[in-house]
């Protein structure tokens, strides 16, 4: 399965086929740059010095347990979780827009 989310000034795309990768296109870089393959079990990534040695993959499950570790954390610190139940709003209503382009032939869903 492939997710792919198309912006005005970028696009990102998911593959589960390459679950360590997220391949990333920005607008505002020359044209002929297209997606730029980002691997997120590089050491430049902020949690990959919680898994095993770079270029070992990760599960479907590890991205569920950040997710977890940083809300946690980030309640017992008082502080604002990121993202926020505000940022996930703002996800639904993409979702949303996404189901509803699919039920009316693809038109583009104004967000």
């Amino acid at each position: 399965m492939r997710l792919e989310v198309n912006g005005t000034k970028a696009s990102l795309a998911f593959d589960f086929e390459e679950m360590n990768v997220l391949s990333f296109y920005d607008a505002a870089e020359s044209p002929d740059a297209g997606f730029r393959r980002i691997f997120v079990t590089e050491p430049e990534h902020p949690y990959v010095g919680n898994w095993w040695p770079t270029g070992h993959g990760l599960g479907y499950e590890h991205g569920f347990t950040h997710q977890v570790v940083d809300l946690v954390t980030a309640i017992g610190a008082g502080e604002q979780p990121s993202p926020s139940f505000a940022d996930a709003l703002q996800v639904q209503k993409v979702l949303a827009a996404v189901e509803g382009s699919a039920a009316e032939s693809s038109r583009w869903q104004e967000v």
